[in-house]
């Protein structure tokens, strides 16, 4: 049988949500910006999805951007800086996704200085280590929710407070959060103070691609300027279906996670079987099944015996698919979460990551669990 355990690069696609992006898309397919009556009820779909949206995860529609997907969404609040005068310096913690990492050294070249938050080597991203790396001209903070690699769950809420309280009286750094790997698996309260923007990710939880959403509590100055769509934020024509579909599958996804029925079980109990198979090691090696530091759906492993990209190579020629890593980063040799975690180059190399979700079946997890064990010897 096949198993698909690489959730975190995408979910299976909802089949109800792609048959809601259909529908929309061949009924209210016109220019939601026109001002004929097609149009006019195109743009009404387009805000029935956005208050549909920001009623699910409980914060006010006015706040939501529709863009093009997470990384879009993580980009906005960065590219905001280069309208500043004045330079400063911006800090990113050492185990954020390449959508942030990246774009924020892209700024350097615009006069900006990047200063890395470190992790411990859990993976996870303390209040002190963030206060005692922002500065005076620190204008941007990035800490992300859900690491897309290790599971980490970032402490963002006491981040957020941490920040507020010691810019009391000054101006405070933008907080964004990248929440892709969060929202629909793990608990991730969208309204704590402090938090001043966040980003998610409709194929993350079943929707489609191309499209995404960027909650911003405190506002922002597009960089990217045109026609004016989407509060002037993100200019192009509206993906009005996508943005059906997201909501659709947004709802689904926190409906789940509120009832219980999400497979945290399963993912829970894949780990644990996972971990047990000899020559293998959890990373961090000090998490348990059912830790509560990291989400039950991503779980990154090293093994003893082969490179992490030919052990995924030979688990795929068996029908079994992961990853190594991030998706994003798959083309990439060097594993910066791993390296700011200070693993051994060994260890780095002969990283996997297994990620599950809601439908994962324990006839995939058995499938994995043989396939490792073969492999490895044991």
């Amino acid at each position: 049988m096949n198993a698909y355990l690489d959730w975190a690069a995408t979910a299976p696609p909802d089949p109800e949500a792609i048959a809601e992006y259909s529908r929309v898309a061949l009924e209210f397919w016109h220019n939601p910006s026109s001002v004929h009556e097609p149009g006019r009820k195109a743009r009404a779909v387009l805000e029935d999805a956005r208050a549909r949206s920001a009623k699910a995860l409980g914060v006010d529609a006015k706040g939501l951007v529709f863009t093009s997907g997470g990384t879009e969404a993580d980009h906005l609040p960065l590219l905001a800086l280069l309208l500043r005068s004045s330079r400063g310096t911006v800090a990113v913690s050492g185990v954020e996704h390449s959508a942030i990492a990246e774009q924020a050294k892209a700024l350097e070249q615009a006069g900006w200085k990047t200063l890395v938050i470190p992790s411990d080597r859990e993976g996870l991203v303390t209040p002190e280590a963030v206060l005692s790396t922002v500065r005076d001209d620190t204008a941007y903070v990035a800490v992300m929710a859900v690491n897309n690699e290790t599971g980490a769950i970032q402490p963002v809420a006491e981040i957020a407070r941490a920040l507020e309280t010691a810019c009391a009286g000054k101006r405070k750094p933008h907080f964004h959060v990248d929440a892709v790997q969060a929202i629909g698996k793990v608990p991730f309260d969208p309204n704590v103070r402090g938090i001043d923007s966040f980003a998610l990710s409709a194929h993350k939880f079943g929707g489609p691609r191309g499209i995404g959403l960027l909650r911003l509590a405190k506002q922002v100055e597009p960089f990217v300027r045109g026609g004016g769509q989407e509060g002037g934020m993100r200019p192009g024509t509206e993906n009005v279906a996508g943005a059906v579909a997201l909501a659709y599958a947004l709802e689904k996804a926190l409906s789940r996670l509120g009832s219980g029925f999400d497979g945290r079980q399963t993912a829970v109990d894949l780990f644990a079987r996972v971990a047990a198979i000899p020559g293998i090691t959890p990373i961090p090696a000090s998490r348990i099944p059912g830790d509560s530091r990291f989400s039950p759906f991503v779980s990154q492993f090293t093994n003893s015996r082969f490179p992490g990209e030919v052990l995924v190579r030979a688990l795929s020629e068996r029908g079994i698919y992961l990853s190594t890593g991030s998706a994003c980063s798959s083309k990439k040799k060097s594993r910066p979460v791993l390296e700011s975690m200070k693993l051994d180059p060994t260890q780095r190399q002969n990283a996997f990551r297994v990620s599950s979700g809601h439908s994962t079946g324990t006839d995939e997890a058995d499938a994995l669990v043989a396939a490792l064990s073969e492999l490895m010897g044991a």
